[in-house]
């Protein structure tokens, strides 16, 4: 088969990239190694940034989500037994939107198909190859049979786990790793969320995170061990740990349920760097892996995919290829300061070990943020995303 861009992967960056390039009359196609059911079932994050909401808005994959999504122009810091709101609209005119990615990406796949792309599900690459090349080559599996996508160039959006960066040999990458020694234990659970805006909470026993699919549907986190099993937690027992890191008044309030989900995350920090070999792009989590603290994960995906996008369009339209080359360094600008945001967010509201100073430091942090112009301003900017360096 041949195409002008082969995307490996069918989550939200590889849709959106497929979407854009549709629009701008550049064919592609999307190879997925999971069913469409698996892929429109992941249970993912949902806090869109301002820019992410615009890229959706642009390519015409909105309508439900600003007819579902919640617009929030705040969030909670819970600590000391106290609750403060940091106000996006006061300090910086910004908002997100609470949507689920599990929405987004069935919304991508329902317009993609609309539009006739080309999107082979059960499908999973196995190699790329010829990368340097004008002709890269995506090697993949299909009924039980091996074929060949033939490309001008060769998107890697498949996950950390996935077969592009996997075809870079190790000694053409440089990778930058942290491993958090906790994890978030979360459920799901049809229940109306305990805040309209979010609250993340510092408490002597460990972090807590209340956030929200809708508002008939939430989703609680607590911090546990990384060795921790989903076997060793009731529901009972679950809601009663969070209650425990929340102030009192907002524990008083809090309804329980059922779980739909329960399952426990890592946390860990990844940046692979460069983010182009030849004619091979990474992007998203093929690149990059963010701690959920800050709801980063998504919207790095977006904003790699815009640059990239944007490089694909120039060239394509006007035979320049100087966005192409500027591509890593440029994603990885806004990369970094995404790492570097969640990494003083989890180190701030998050429990790493029993020294007692460790903890009042931390609420003089939290209390300075609150109380400072400055430092809400700052929270405020990061929290709603950074804005796109010019590319064009």
């Amino acid at each position: 088969m041949r195409t002008q861009v082969g995307i490996i992967g069918s989550g939200p960056a590889g849709l959106i990239l497929s979407q854009i390039l549709h629009q701008h009359g550049i064919e592609n196609v999307v190879l997925e190694r999971q069913s469409r059911e698996y892929v429109e079932g992941r249970i993912r994050a949902g806090v869109l940034e301002m820019g992410t909401v615009k890229m959706l808005r642009d390519v015409s994959v909105h309508e439900r989500m600003d007819r579902e999504g919640i617009i929030h122009e705040g969030v909670n810091l819970a600590f000391g037994g106290r609750m403060e709101r940091i106000d996006f609209r006061a300090q910086v005119g910004g908002w997100v939107m609470i949507y689920g990615q599990t929405e987004v990406t069935k919304d991508l796949i329902e317009a993609r198909l609309a539009a006739g792309g080309n999107l082979l599900y059960e499908s999973p690459a196995v190699a790329v190859e010829d990368y340097y090349s004008s002709q890269p080559r995506v090697i993949y599996e299909q009924n039980g049979r091996k074929e060949e996508l033939i490309c001008d160039f060769v998107a890697g959006c498949d996950g950390y786990h996935g077969v592009s960066r996997q075809s870079v040999p190790a000694k053409e990458l440089t990778t930058f790793e942290k491993i958090y020694p906790f994890g978030w234990l979360g459920i799901l659970a049809d229940v109306s969320p305990v805040e309209e805006e979010l609250i993340y909470a510092n408490h002597p026993r460990g972090f807590a995170l209340c956030s929200m699919r809708s508002h008939t549907r939430s989703r609680y986190y607590v911090q546990c061990e990384l060795d921790d099993k989903v076997e060793n937690w009731t529901d009972d027992a679950f809601w009663d740990e969070l209650r425990r890191r929340l102030p009192p008044e907002t524990a008083e309030n809090l309804i329980t349920g059922p779980r739909l989900e329960m399952s426990i995350a890592p946390l860990r920090s990844f940046v692979a760097e460069p983010m182009r070999f030849g004619n091979l792009f990474l992007a998203g989590d093929a690149a990059h892996i963010v701690p959920p603290t800050g709801a980063k994960g998504l919207n790095l995906a977006a904003s790699d995919v815009y640059y990239l996008s944007r490089a694909l369009i120039a060239y394509y339209a006007e035979k320049r290829s100087d966005l192409l080359s500027l591509y890593s360094e440029t994603a990885l600008r806004r990369v970094w300061k995404a790492i570097r945001f969640s990494w003083w967010y989890t180190s701030m509201t998050h429990k790493f070990d029993d020294d007692p100073i460790s903890h009042r430091l931390q609420v003089a942090e939290l209390d300075y943020l609150t109380s400072s112009e400055a430092a809400r301003t700052s929270m405020a900017e990061n929290y709603i995303g950074l804005p796109f360096e010019q590319f064009e």
